[in-house]
């Protein structure tokens, strides 16, 4: 019985430490969002930096996007609301200057920034 009773207690304590989500400013984990704090503590340079340390599925291909390729499958990069360019142009944003990163997913990116961007859309939101 103390041989059962010792696995629940560690299965148990492996789901606590396995599930325990990185909490944001608001203390719930958001997966499509990179707070200030993170991108503190990443230690990266620039925005590309902290997206590849932090969220690397960010700056992966998602497939072909239509049949007539009219749409770049990488996501487009929007500063403060503003179309600001491909993927590369992360590299020139300095992470200080960087308030919030989050990845907008196709649809949610066509909803909110139009059509044009099938590979999503990588918003950032400057330091005020």
């Amino acid at each position: 019985m103390v041989g059962a009773r010792g696995i629940l207690v560690l299965l148990a304590t492996m789901a606590v430490a396995c599930g325990t989500p990185r909490p944001n400013t608001t203390g719930a984990y958001d997966a499509q969002l990179i707070t200030e704090d993170e991108i503190d503590a990443s230690g990266g340079s620039s925005a590309y930096d902290v997206i590849r340390k932090l969220r690397a599925n960010f700056l992966s291909y998602r497939g072909e996007t239509s049949f007539r390729r009219t749409s770049s499958p990488y996501p487009t990069v929007y500063v403060d609301g503003q179309a600001f360019g491909e993927i590369s142009i992360l590299r020139t944003i300095p992470a200080v200057q960087i308030a919030t990163i989050r990845l907008y997913r196709a649809w949610e990116a066509t909803t909110k920034f139009g059509t044009g961007n099938m590979g999503g859309v990588i918003a950032i939101s400057t330091r005020r």
